[in-house]
């Protein structure tokens, strides 16, 4: 069966190649008919992007993504509007934001927020509680308590207790995630749910298709279906007949019968639990929620599921005390969101941007990218200004040389404001994790690069004086003492290396 799967997904390689070396092909061929009105379609194209230049400056839109645009026009006056017109929207095609809004409104009713939650929260710390309600007011995720939080500090802990609730599921199980790949991890878990399937458990799952498209075969959904779990490849790569490939689901989600979900950096491959070696050993982090903060997951996958699967009119069955009518117990207060390129809020940014805000002793922070814009950079700098112990971990081993520069390309300004980087000596850091003075806490799928934080379907958890941030702080400082410290001596890049980080730092929010 493996080798089947591995000749399908190289014949699934080579007919997108063939496809786009024949529009290649053609794009010559009609280039060279149109030449002889050159002058004529040379002023045609550059009245265009003059034209767009203007309108991408009316936008109210990020500033580093504008100047990209900017740029990129004026080095290809010719073609750069054009460009713009195919690929500069950032937001989703038509279609999927018309079926993903329909459905938002359609569900966002089971969404309400409590009030006595929210009242205790508010004579907690008032400042926490309008983050919290920012949050609610922008995606229609509420606050909860009553939800114990386990923190991992790696994918291979993680992964144990995932197949323990796995196998304990009893009603349904709803799988979310951007990589899924052949081999022992998602092995065990495709075990776990044909067997779950074949005892008439409700068994869905979502995967990226681009996330997956050199990992699985084209239809892998369609195999899954015949085991008896249903199964959606969120948008599918269709070269040339899907324009909008920008947004991916990037979401990591395993929820287990309403009352217990999963979440953080962790995909389903091998290496994320450290069974097949990639740039070292690889570091990720992830948490596991159990109680009336469940429900965000859950609905959140669902809404996902029935804008292009209409298969639920009536969600409450799957609530949290549905299938658990026990109380439930945890500290603190959980917060499950979902950030979405639909509208133009950036949710998981403004999280990030409102804890440094309000830290008042430290900030540590694990990310595998720092490409950031102007905005965090100043929220970052400013914290540690005004004294506040901002910490950074990036990877030590990059799983992408390019994108590693661009994220060293960073590091100055920041190191001059006083923050204290550091990479992770032994091998690759995939977590995305803030801490903040014992008391706030994020650990979900959003990266610090503009992928993550403006064209992703991302999700994470607030967390506020919560079970599990006292083992995320220990996990910050243990991982802070086996990584390198940087300093600026080591950023220097020499003219030549200077002039080429700007360029990679000028065209990163386009990439």
């Amino acid at each position: 069966m493996k080798g089947k799967y591995k000749r399908l997904v190289v014949n699934r390689i080579v007919v997108t190649v063939a496809l786009i070396l024949l529009q290649i092909l053609w794009i010559v061929f009609m280039l060279e008919e149109l030449a002889k009105y050159s002058s004529w379609i040379t002023t045609a194209f550059t009245v265009l992007s003059i034209a767009i230049v203007l309108y991408i400056i009316g936008k109210d839109d990020n500033s580093a993504y504008k100047i990209g645009w900017i740029v990129l026009i004026m080095v290809l006056p010719l073609f750069g509007g054009l460009l713009y017109l195919f690929s500069g929207d950032k937001k989703p095609s038509r279609g999927m934001r018309r079926k993903l809004n329909e459905q938002h409104e359609l569900f966002k009713e089971s969404l309400l927020q409590e009030a006595e939650i929210q009242d205790r929260l508010g004579k907690v710390h008032g400042r926490a509680a309008g983050t919290f309600d920012y949050v609610r007011r922008v995606g229609d995720f509420p606050v909860y308590g009553n939800t114990d939080v386990t923190y991992y500090p790696s994918g291979e802990e993680m992964f144990v207790d995932m197949l323990d609730e796995l196998r304990a599921a009893k009603h349904f199980i709803f799988v979310e995630y951007f990589i899924v790949s052949e081999g022992e991890m998602w092995e065990e878990v495709l075990k776990i749910l044909k067997q779950k399937a074949d005892e008439g458990l409700d068994v869905r799952m979502i995967y990226d298709d681009m996330g997956c498209v050199t990992l699985l075969p084209g239809g892998y959904f369609k195999w899954l279906e015949k085991c008896g779990i249903k199964c959606m490849a969120f948008n599918p790569v269709i070269p040339f007949f899907s324009l909008v490939m920008n947004n991916r689901d990037h979401r990591k989600i395993l929820d287990i019968d309403g009352h217990t979900a999963f979440t953080g950096g962790i995909n389903l491959a091998d290496e994320y639990i450290n069974k097949k070696v990639r740039f070292g050993y690889w570091k990720d982090t992830g948490v596991r929620l159990k109680g009336e903060g469940v429900w965000n997951f859950t609905e959140m996958f669902l809404e996902m599921w029935n804008a292009f699967r209409k298969e639920d009119t009536d969600i409450s069955c799957f609530k949290p005390h549905v299938y658990h009518p026990e109380p439930f117990e945890g500290e603190g207060f959980v917060q499950p969101y979902t950030d979405s390129p639909l509208d133009n809020e950036t949710i998981a940014e403004n999280v990030y941007l409102d804890i440094l805000n309000q830290a008042k002793k430290y900030v540590y922070i694990f990310t595998p990218y720092l490409i950031v814009d102007d905005v965090m950079r100043n929220a970052l700098c400013m914290a540690a200004k005004r004294g506040v112990d901002v910490r950074i971990v990036t990877p030590g081993t990059p799983d992408k040389p390019t994108i590693f520069r661009l994220t060293r390309s960073n590091y100055p300004p920041l190191l001059r404001a006083g923050i204290r980087i550091y990479e992770y000596t032994p091998g690759f850091i995939h977590a995305k994790s803030y801490i903040s003075d014992d008391e706030f806490g994020v650990v979900g799928s959003v990266n610090m690069d503009f992928r993550s934080l403006y064209l992703h379907f991302e999700c994470a958890t607030l967390l506020y004086r919560t079970s599990g941030l006292k083992e995320l702080k220990k996990d910050s400082l243990d991982t802070i003492e086996v990584s390198r410290e940087i300093t600026l001596k080591d950023c220097k890049q020499g003219i030549i290396g200077g002039l080429f980080d700007s360029v990679l730092r000028v065209f990163a929010p386009l990439c």
